[in-house]
Parts: C-alpha cells; structure tokens; sequence
C-alpha cells in the first residue's frame, strides 16, 4: 500500500512580493517606501553609518596608502575581519548556539548537522569559518586595498564630501544596486557548468545556510564576486563608499544567509534578518541568482516566490530541460 503523499506547502516566507520599485504601471511613493523602510531599514543605514566610522578611525591615511605594503593592507584585512565578525558571531550565537528563538521563523525547519563529512572538519560552522576569513576576508581586503592604492596615486580621482553631497547620495543609492545587478550577472555566471563543479559548488555545500556561510565561498569565486570593486577603478567616489560596497558584499550575506526571517529579542523586538527570497536558490539552486533590488530574475523568468504554484512550474520546466 502506497504511502500518502504530503500536500505540496509553500516555502517559509511565500510568496516573496516583487518590490514596488518595479511595479507597473509606477508606484512612486510605494516604491520610495520599500527602498528607504522595507529595503534599507534597518541594516544599510547601520552599514552607512560605520562605513564612515571605519573610514575615519580604522583606515590607514591615504598618503600612506601611495605604496602597497603588507602592513597596511594587514590593518584593513583586521578591520574587515572585525566587521564581519560583529554581525556573523552573535546572530550565530543567538541563533544557533544558544537557539534563543528556537526555531520560531526560521526558513528550513531543519537544524545544520554537527557532523559531516561533506565539510571540512566535518563541520559546518569550521568550515564556514575556514573559507569567509582566510579567503574571502582576505580577497575582499585585496580588492579594497587596490582601491585605495589608486586613490592614493591620483590615477582616480577622490571626491571630497564639501561640494559634491548630492553626487555621492547618488552613487550612494546607485552603490546598492551595481552591488545587485552585478552580483546577478556573476552569480549566473558562476552556476556554468564547469564553474560551477570548479568552485561554486563549495558555497551550495550551504543548502542549509547560517550566518558565516554568506561568504564561505572557494577562492575563485570570492576573486569573481568581489570584483564588483572594479567599478571605483574607473569612477570616482568617496572612499566611504568603497567601504560601503565592502559591506553590501562581505558583511551583508551573513544577514541574508541568517536562516531566520526575523531576529527576535523579547517579544517585541523583530528585526528583519534571513532573506527567504536567497533561501530558495539554495534549495532549488537554478532559481532567484540575484536579490531583490535587482529586477532580472523577474525579467528573465527565473524568479520563484516560494509559492506552491512556482514549485509546481518550477519541476515542470525542469522535465523538460531533462527530456530535451
């Protein structure tokens, strides 16, 4: 006799809106709402807010940056590792090690495995930890030091906050979503085949991820994802938005990849943590390469809501790309 089979449930967190900043036709006000509340409240103001703090109290002065030196580049490897830290460690701990909301929001109602040979150590956490700080910290510092190696010597040029505060409230809010649309472009670059078995395999070990698996990545796909520094080899801006990028792209996945929905202190406090939106590319893994702010998943039809209805679809065109 055949077992029942379970009805199909939708994904913790379905369905995933579209963001009103691509509704049509236009939403202005609902679009200006999602971006400065829903999108940037709480963790962009808070990332604005130390990028300055690190610029003007944990950088080396910019005319010691005229040559590249170990010792230098050394600081800001520490610096990057200490801000990764401050975020990756207490939602782990909360989260994890002391289960302080259980499993109350959490986007896979399974917990991570404490033992497994499919990581290294056979740890999760250990090898999360491996791979975020001794490449991808490393990685990103040397991405961010060439930067400001070239600040430094005048082949780009600083811009200075007096005079030019509109220009770079601009390249602020457009920082966020070149961080979005080229993380898109990478991230469907680096699900190719030969790419993918190569070294994107290593971050999809994570298909349950925690805080520290957001940059547990293999050295070349932390040299392609964070390359998205490049952009301020060629235009100029603050170095405050270099370390905002820096945020967005190392210190951010370890919010996006949290494995809850909300962080919960008390019964009151709620703060938005887990994006479910990420969650479900790492289960289905040919869905959602992107992140919200971007529009291209929608546009070019991979983007799955978590709906009962988008798993459906999704299988469905998965047969056929198997039968063809």
């Amino acid at each position: 006799m055949k077992k029942p089979t379970r009805p199909a449930a939708p994904e913790v967190g379905a369905p995933v809106p579209v963001p009103a900043l691509y509704a049509w036709p236009p939403r202005p006000l609902a679009a200006l709402k999602w971006l400065l509340g829903e999108y940037l409240f709480p963790w962009v103001y808070l990332f604005a807010a130390l990028a300055i703090v690190s610029w003007y109290f944990f950088t080396p002065d910019l005319a010691e940056m005229k040559v590249l030196s170990w010792e230098w580049v050394a600081l800001i490897w520490l610096r990057n590792t200490a801000l990764l830290t401050l975020f990756a460690a207490p939602l782990h701990w909360w989260l994890y090690t002391r289960q302080g909301q259980q499993d109350q929001t959490k986007l896979n109602k399974k917990w991570q495995p404490k033992n497994s040979p499919r990581f290294l150590f056979n740890s999760q956490l250990k090898d999360n930890l491996f791979w975020s700080l001794a490449s991808g910290v490393t990685i990103w510092t040397l991405y961010e030091s060439i930067t400001y190696w070239l600040y430094a010597n005048g082949y780009v040029q600083l811009v200075e906050w007096k005079g030019s505060e509109i220009y770079l409230l601009i390249m602020g809010v457009l920082t966020i979503f070149w961080s979005s649309g080229h993380f898109y472009f990478v991230h469907r670059l680096l699900h190719w085949p030969p790419l993918y078995r190569v070294a994107h395999a290593l971050h999809h070990k994570n298909n349950n991820p925690q805080p520290w698996s957001g940059i547990s990545m293999h050295p070349i796909e932390h040299g392609i994802y964070f390359s998205v520094f490049v952009l301020f080899w060629f235009i100029p801006v603050h170095p405050v938005l270099v370390i905002l990028l820096g945020f967005f792209q190392g210190v951010s996945p370890a919010i996006s990849h949290a494995g809850f929905g909300e962080v919960r202190l008390g019964r009151h406090l709620k703060i938005a943590a887990g994006d479910p939106f990420h969650q479900i590319h790492h289960k289905y893994y040919e869905v959602n390469y992107g992140n919200k702010p971007a529009p291209f998943d929608k546009l070019f039809g991979s983007w799955h809501d978590g709906t009962v209805e988008a798993k459906r679809a999704f299988r469905m065109q998965r047969a056929q790309t198997l039968k063809g």
